[in-house]
């Protein structure tokens, strides 16, 4: 592999405390980052499918002033798989909360997830397996059935892709997973920006971190959760305030989706951040970030 791109976000994230930890979450050994200062106000990421902790570091960049916590997800990075079970939507929102009461987190906080990591957040909001939070921000949010609406024919497309990599033995299974070209055709598709310098890193960055998984069932188990369930499932069941930052060319979920998932939650902001996909954490975290903060600031009228 060739040497690693520089990231653009790199001296803004030099400028931020960050110390690596580990800790057993009910047998399962997670690995967690801690960002800033540890008496700031605390914000807890859940990051997507098949990314790890370093997908979000570009938004963490731009959040000074906080106490971030930012775990990689259990079969995924460097956190190991479930001990027992399913890799399915329950035992990730289980394991969050878990995660959350094993580091002592029982004041206020405002939890974040991205993508996979807004439906493992809203669904553990929503069922009161997390300490509940003061504020919950869901950024490229999973707003409807990915089998659904324009999108729907790609879906299919990578329901077959994983499949096949069921179907196949164990080890060809898995090198199809981690196909160097499959994962540089997703990266090519949810790019949007038109910047070669920062392409080349998005992909570098898919390179590195798309592929880092425990096994093939954990990766398969979890990307039937990721297509199986969507927010809107739980939104309505979600008291505190919240905020949906949304991309407007989002592949995943189209901006009229986000507005009616926006339209179930009794106390939800709508952001809407114009030319960008679902690649809001590496093409635009800037802005992901300054409506972040107003909203921490300003509570559900952010």
């Amino acid at each position: 592999m060739a040497g690693m791109i520089a990231s653009p976000y790199d001296e803004q994230l030099a400028r931020i405390p960050v110390s690596a930890h580990r800790i057993d979450v009910d047998g399962t050994d997670t690995a967690w980052w801690e960002y800033g200062e540890a008496d700031a106000p605390v914000l807890v990421l859940v990051h997507g499918f098949r990314g790890d902790h370093h997908g979000l570091e570009p938004v963490v960049a731009q959040l000074p002033g906080l106490r971030i916590i930012s775990p990689d997800l259990p079969g995924f990075g460097s956190s190991s798989t479930f001990r027992r079970g399913a890799h399915d939507l329950e035992a990730y929102a289980d394991w969050l909360g878990a995660f959350i009461r094993a580091l002592g987190i029982d004041g206020p906080y405002t939890l974040l997830g991205h993508s996979f990591g807004s439906i493992v957040a809203a669904t553990a909001v929503a069922r009161g397996a997390v300490p509940a939070p003061e504020r919950l921000v869901l950024v490229n949010p999973i707003g409807a059935p990915a089998l659904e609406g324009p999108r729907g024919v790609l879906t299919r497309l990578a329901v077959l892709y994983y499949r096949a990599a069921a179907a196949l033995p164990e080890r060809a299974g898995f090198a199809l997973l981690r196909n160097r070209l499959i994962v540089r055709v997703m990266s090519i598709a949810m790019a949007k920006t038109r910047s070669r310098p920062l392409r080349r890193w998005i992909h570098d960055q898919h390179d590195r971190y798309f592929s880092a998984f425990g096994n093939r069932d954990a990766v398969l188990e979890a990307f039937r959760a990721s297509v199986g369930h969507d927010v809107s499932e739980v939104a309505s069941a979600i008291g505190v305030p919240t905020l949906l930052v949304a991309a407007e060319r989002d592949d995943v979920t189209p901006l009229a989706a986000q507005r009616r998932l926006a339209a179930l939650f009794p106390a939800a902001t709508l952001e809407v951040i114009p030319g960008v996909g679902h690649l809001i954490h590496y093409e635009t975290p800037a802005d992901a970030a300054a409506h972040i903060l107003r909203f921490l600031r300003s509570g559900a009228n952010a």
